[in-house]
Formats: C-alpha cells, sequence, structure tokens
C-alpha cells in the first residue's frame, strides 16, 4: 500500500491533468538565451504558455510545430510562450530553436534535469505544458490537449 500511495504522489508532480496547480506565484524570472529579459510577473494581462522540454526529447519535438502554429496565430492576440529548455547543449537549443521558428523566449541553465526552474516547480516528466491566464494563475498543467482551444478560450 505504501508503494502504491508513494507512485500516485509521483504521479501527481510529473505535469500530468492529474498534478495540481501551484496556488503561489511562480516568480519565474531569467535572461533567455537571445538576451531577453523574462518575467512572469510583469505578463499579466496575456495568457502564458510555459513549456517545459527539450531538443533530444523525441515527444517534445512532435509538440514544436502546434506551438509554433498557436503562438503564430495568437500571439498578437496576447499569447506568450516561454520556453523552459532542459538541454545541456547551449548551441543545439539556439540551432533547433532557430530552424524551428521558435520565436518565444528560452530558460536554459545546462543542468538537463536539474534544471533550476524545472525542479522548482515539480518537472519530471517532459514535455510538460502550463497555462497561465491573464491574471497570472496556472489555470492547466495539462496544455497539450487542445493547445488552440484552452488558449482560444483563456484569451476572451
Amino acid at each position: 500500500m505504501k508503494k502504491i500511495l508513494s507512485f500516485l504522489f509521483l504521479i501527481s508532480l510529473v505535469g500530468s491533468p492529474l498534478m495540481a496547480a501551484p496556488q503561489e506565484p511562480l516568480g519565474i524570472q531569467f535572461t533567455a538565451v537571445d538576451g531577453r529579459s523574462v518575467d512572469l510577473e510583469k505578463m499579466k494581462g496575456k495568457v502564458v504558455l510555459l513549456d517545459f522540454w527539450a531538443t533530444w526529447c523525441p515527444p517534445c519535438r512532435r509538440e514544436v510545430p502546434h506551438v509554433v502554429e498557436a503562438y503564430t496565430k495568437y500571439h498578437d492576440k496576447g499569447l506568450e510562450v516561454i520556453g523552459i529548455s532542459l538541454d545541456q547543449d547551449k548551441a543545439a537549443l539556439v540551432e533547433f530553436a532557430k530552424k524551428n521558428g521558435m520565436l518565444w523566449p528560452q530558460y536554459f541553465d545546462g543542468k538537463g534535469w536539474q534544471n533550476a526552474i524545472a525542479q522548482k516547480n515539480g518537472i519530471q516528466s517532459i514535455p510538460a505544458m502550463w497555462l497561465i491566464d491573464k491574471q497570472g494563475k496556472v489555470v492547466s498543467t495539462d496544455a497539450r490537449a487542445d493547445l488552440a482551444g484552452q488558449v482560444e478560450k483563456l484569451l476572451k
């Protein structure tokens, strides 16, 4: 029974629909690989997709076209995307993002699974996509499911 409870607890942390949305502000601030300053607190009034991913992750790579499509369609309407890369090779990240039209800022600390922002937020599985509403609240920890539909609802 103890093993089952431990397993259920771990499942609840991995960015799945079972994961409870954080109740306190995420407090994410960093300088992106392209030099942009990112402060999640200053993005209130916009819908934000927080994308935990890596270039070496096949499911993450498969999600990229969907994120690019949503960003292209909704950015001018108030969608921001923040990439949290669990890569260890900065050059690979920069090249992949450029090649795939990923115009949004990317956080990179080179620590892989020990990525500071991912660790702080309990990420143990990628891709993990969180949606943050205009008030700055995490409203979905499973934005992969119907990303465009979820974004459209939040932008209204």
